[in-house]
C-alpha cells in the first residue's frame, strides 16, 4: 500500500511495500529512496525535491500509519472535498481556474462532513444543483507554499451525478473563469493542461480518456 503526494509534478511515495508500480520509479537514477522514519531523513528528502533533476521520492517503512504521521508533521495539513461530476450523457464537469483545468473542490469547514463539503463546494463553484453522491473515490495529496507555510492538502473526492440541462455559473471570486461539461473525446486534451493528481484521480475512477 502507498500514499502518493505531489510536489508540483514530482511524486513522493510513502509505502509499506515496493509494488510493481513503485518499482518503476525506484530504478530511475534521480529517485531518492529512504528506508527510515526520522526528522532529518524526511527533511533531507524535502530539500532534494527542489532540485531540477529530482524525479521521485520513496520512503519505505512497514508501519505506514506511523510513517504518514511522521511525514505530516512537516506540513500544515488542510482537508478539502470535491466532486467528479458526471451527467446523463457521460460527460465530466471541469472548471478552468488559474490557467488549469480542474475539478471543483474546496476546504472543509469546522464540524462539516466530507460529503456535505463536497456537494457545497461543487454547488458554489459551478452553480449546479440536484447533485447526488454515488460513491467515494481515492483521496489525492499535493503540497504548496502559502505565506511562508508548507501546506499539504488532503482532497477527498466523490463521484456525483446530476442532469446536464441547467445553467452553470463559475465562482469568479475563487478565480474560476469557466465551467464546462467535457465529452469523453475532449477529456484527453483538457487533462494535458491539468494537475497530475487530477489525471490520477480520473484514471483511478475508470473514466475513459
Amino acid at each position: 500500500m502507498y500514499i502518493k503526494i505531489y510536489f508540483g509534478s514530482k511524486p513522493v511515495f510513502l509505502c509499506d511495500e515496493i509494488d510493481a508500480y513503485i518499482h518503476e520509479f525506484l530504478h530511475h537514477p534521480d529517485t531518492v529512496f529512504i528506508d527510515e522514519i526520522s526528522g532529518p531523513a524526511i527533511k533531507s528528502l524535502l530539500h532534494e525535491i527542489v532540485k531540477s533533476d529530482f524525479h521521485a521520492g520513496i520512503i519505505w517503512n512497514k508501519d505506514l500509519k506511523n510513517l504518514k504521521k511522521s511525514f505530516w508533521k512537516h506540513f500544515t495539513v488542510i482537508q478539502a472535498a470535491g466532486g467528479l461530476v458526471e451527467n446523463e450523457k457521460g460527460e465530466i464537469l471541469m472548471i478552468f481556474r488559474r490557467g488549469k483545468w480542474d475539478l471543483p473542490k474546496g476546504k472543509l469547514e469546522k464540524g462539516e462532513k466530507l460529503e456535505t463539503c463536497a456537494i457545497r463546494e461543487v454547488q458554489e463553484e459551478t452553480g449546479l444543483t440536484g447533485l447526488r453522491i454515488l460513491e467515494a473515490l481515492p483521496t489525492t495529496f499535493h503540497t504548496y507554499d502559502e505565506f511562508g507555510k508548507h501546506i499539504l492538502k488532503e482532497s477527498y473526492w466523490f463521484r456525483m451525478r446530476t442532469h446536464a440541462a441547467q445553467k452553470m455559473k463559475p465562482q469568479t471570486e475563487e478565480e474560476i473563469h469557466a465551467v464546462q461539461w467535457v465529452r469523453p473525446d475532449e477529456l484527453k486534451g483538457k487533462l494535458a493542461n491539468s494537475y497530475p493528481s487530477i489525471v490520477d484521480l480520473i484514471q483511478l475512477a475508470g473514466v475513459p480518456t
